[in-house]
């Protein structure tokens, strides 16, 4: 029989010292009779026959066992096997026990509209064999039933009980039978949120309510009384327990869906990306399944290809926000406010928003009363909260978005949360801090304020190393290439030709400088030159002048990065034009403290090109600069790189190694991806001149690794060249081409020709 339970030897036991406490013997007639089965049913009990779970639950029940679950066989019964429609669930079902357990007499199951409270609170009474009483509240507190009404039709429709004249009375008289019941009593409050107030607190029509739960905390009582709730009870005389309720997980959804022949396919993602928009929502789970059976032959993917940008498309799924905005908006307009002012936020690259975040969006209410109003939020599931931070699911971000729109506040609202970020990141330390910083961007743009935006990128923080650094470099420091582009891109043909422009021209330049496409780098360093001289000539030369100032240094960075990108493709000549020219605009500006960025590089050329007097004393100029610990503001680990270089093609190589040592100290805690790499790729090359080809060999390779996965081009390809030149002079001569050809192909599509020159010329081809 699929409904038939078994005691256990061990369960047998435990009724054993029951029924000897009640003075019965095994097949009492008393027994048989209180449990409303026979004494053949009775014996097969004692036999571990199976029996009817509702007759075992009984039989257990009539001699004051209640936690008939220790009884059976198997401590979980199967509570979704024959009910396809109730999945995902056994974790709530046993937690609920646990708490019943441990002597909860009244729970508060919260959570959001459709989660799937009230089916819980059902499928847990039938599942442990309840007698249930429910009731419902009705979704307009004019209609809600008064308590007199309730307990009176309890004691007559369910007990068979006349009921008195009055409350007090009636509850005398459900207190006794609640207490004499041999079996459990299941009460389920449905909907609980419609007789609350703004405090969450009984309306003051229906505050006789509160005696009755009261009566129901009643430890004696044999019954358990479940409430389903979007919002959270706060009635201080009651004793409640809560249990917050959270949407399904996709392996519930998946076991839905495939009980209704919707499989998706084997590598598709719809399903999760459905189940994450819509946040587990039960009800949200059973409409589309519903729709995609329907209208889309079952095919997911196609469902979600046409609806994804409209997560409210389905009315039935709709009107369940709506209500929950409208009720808000009648009871709590404060927290009306502040849930569709919470639709200015993405969530996105910065998933939840800490309370500031929110505290600044309520500027129309007291200081002292906004943490009121967030809580007001919280205890009616409207935004869900992890560790002190904060997130609107999906459908309702949707609503909110709608109604932030119509409100007139969009502006007010987006530029209250940019300058929130902007002020709650006061230095760089990590990704995390970038992605923070970057959000007040995205607000800017909304609301096509693009200028603002740009300073966003542009604007200098402290980093961990004390020095200050614009919020773009941050970010290509870190290797976060793809989003720092894509912000820049969006908004560079909206900005005014001038030094913002200028300035995101040459960020950009940086950042494909580092992914290796060398000319699109110089493409865009020269933009931001045009542009910055030709504001510069249209503007008085005043030193004092910030734009001025601005503008020079726009100037300078371009032709050192272009520099820089001169020494990619190898044109060394070229480079040392470029770079020397960078020496006397610092000169003539007075910025000499931004001359030695370039020496570090005019070191390493005129080591290669042979100019030894000329790399020495620049070399000197730059070691004696050195600090012993810490690196002033012109010194990166990029640039000890090539001081490092320059010494090993002079012959210095205990300076080398110094520098090494200095270089990746500094190098393991960069940011920049490729500063450790390159660290690694130099001291590869001092192995390799004291003839210790297999630690050279080693470095190369983890260098390699790295820059394989980071995809940067230029630096990758220079590696296979040194690691071809290590096992050339190891004697390996097919590892060693093989590596050369690497190189060369990569040199070839940076259409670097010098370079791929370079390579064959090493390789004896030339």
């Amino acid at each position: 029989m699929a409904d038939s339970v078994r005691a256990s030897t061990r369960g047998l036991k435990i009724v054993e010292q029951a029924r000897l406490r009640m003075g019965w013997n095994k097949t009492a007639d008393i027994w048989w009779q209180t449990a409303l089965t026979s004494k053949a049913t009775l014996k097969r009990f004692w036999a571990r026959e199976s029996i009817h779970r509702q007759t075992f639950i009984q039989i257990c029940e009539a001699v004051g066992v209640t936690s008939w679950q220790d009884i059976i066989e198997h401590s979980q019964i199967p509570i979704t096997k024959h009910d396809p429609d109730f999945v995902g669930r056994e974790e709530a079902i046993a937690q609920l026990n646990d708490m019943i357990n441990q002597s909860a007499k009244i729970i508060v199951i919260q959570g959001e509209g459709g989660v799937g409270k009230t089916r819980l609170a059902r499928k847990y009474f039938e599942s442990r064999g309840f007698k249930l009483l429910e009731l419902s509240m009705a979704t307009e507190p004019q209609n809600i039933i008064s308590v007199e009404s309730v307990v009176a039709e309890w004691l007559w429709r369910d007990f068979d009980e006349e009921p008195g004249r009055s409350l007090g009375i009636n509850l005398l008289r459900l207190n006794r039978i609640l207490r004499d019941q041999t079996r459990r009593i299941g009460i389920l409050i449905d909907n609980l949120e419609t007789a609350l107030d703004i405090n969450r607190t009984f309306i003051e029509p229906h505050r006789h309510y509160v005696e009755l739960l009261r009566l129901l905390a009643d430890p004696a009582m044999n019954s358990i009384t479940l409430i389903t709730s979007r919002e959270r009870l706060c009635e201080a005389s009651v004793d409640v327990n809560f249990y917050m309720l959270r949407g399904l997980d996709e392996s519930a959804w998946r076991q839905f869906f495939a009980s209704r022949n919707i499989n998706p396919h084997p590598d598709s993602t719809g399903l999760r990306e459905i189940c994450r928009a819509y946040g587990g929502n039960a009800k949200a789970m059973r409409i589309i399944s519903g729709v995609i059976r329907a209208d889309f032959e079952c095919d997911i993917d196609a469902y979600w290809h046409v609806t994804q940008d409209d997560l409210l498309i389905e009315q039935e799924l709709k009107n369940l926000v709506v209500t929950q905005f409208n009720r808000l908006q009648e009871i709590d307009p404060e927290a009306y406010r502040l849930l569709y002012r919470l639709g200015c936020y993405r969530y996105q690259d910065v998933p939840y928003v800490p309370i500031d975040g929110l505290l600044c969006l309520l500027w129309d209410v007291p200081e002292s009363q906004r943490r009121r109003v967030v809580n007001s939020l919280r205890a009616r599931s409207l935004v869900e909260c992890g560790k002190g931070e904060y997130c609107l699911h999906p459908v309702i971000l949707t609503e909110a978005i709608a109604r932030l729109r119509l409100s007139g506040e969009w502006e007010r609202a987006n530029r209250k949360a940019a300058d929130f970020w902007t002020n709650s990141v006061k230095t760089v330390q990590g990704t995390k801090d970038a992605l923070r910083a970057l959000e007040a961007y995205y607000h800017y743009v909304v609301i096509e304020d693009f200028e603002q935006a740009a300073d966003i990128i542009i604007r200098q923080r402290n980093n961990k190393w004390g020095t200050h650094e614009s919020l773009g470099r941050s970010f290509y420091k870190r290797g976060l290439l793809i989003p720092i582009t894509d912000a820049i891109n969006e908004i560079l043909d909206k900005l005014n030709r001038g030094c913002r422009r200028a300035k995101l021209y040459h960020t950009l330049g940086a950042i494909y400088w580092l992914k290796g496409d060398i000319h699109q780098a110089i493409q865009y360093c020269e933009q931001a030159r045009e542009i910055a001289s030709t504001c510069l000539q249209s503007m008085p030369q005043e030193n004092d002048n910030e734009t001025v100032k601005k503008l020079q240094l726009i100037r300078i960075n371009s032709l050192l990065t272009i520099g820089i990108c001169r020494i990619g493709f190898w044109e060394l000549e070229e480079a040392v034009t470029t770079l020397m020219r960078v020496v006397e605009l610092c000169d003539e500006l007075n910025y000499e403290k931004y001359a030695p960025s370039a020496l570090f590089y005019l070191a390493f050329l005129n080591s290669w090109l042979g100019r030894t007097e000329e790399a020495i004393e620049i070399a000197n100029y730059l070691y004696n600069r050195l600090p012993e610990e810490g690196l002033p503001s012109w010194v990166t680990e990029y640039r000890l790189f090539y001081l490092l270089i320059a010494y090993r093609n002079l012959g210095e190589i205990q300076k080398s190694f110094d520098i090494y040592q200095k270089n990746i100290f500094y190098a393991e805690n960069s940011p920049y991806p490729q500063a450790k790499t390159k660290a690694l790729i130099g001291l590869a090359q001092l192995y390799r001149e004291q003839g210790e080809f297999e630690k050279a060999v080693a470095c190369h390779q983890e260098g390699i690794k790295v820059l394989d996965e980071i995809g940067a081009k230029w630096d990758l390809a220079e590696a296979y060249y040194q690691i071809a030149l290590t096992y050339q002079k190891m004697g390996e001569q097919p590892k060693s081409e093989e590596h050369f050809e690497r190189a060369i192909a990569l040199f070839q599509e940076m259409q670097a020709p010098k370079q791929v020159e370079k390579v064959q010329t090493a390789m004896g081809c030339l």
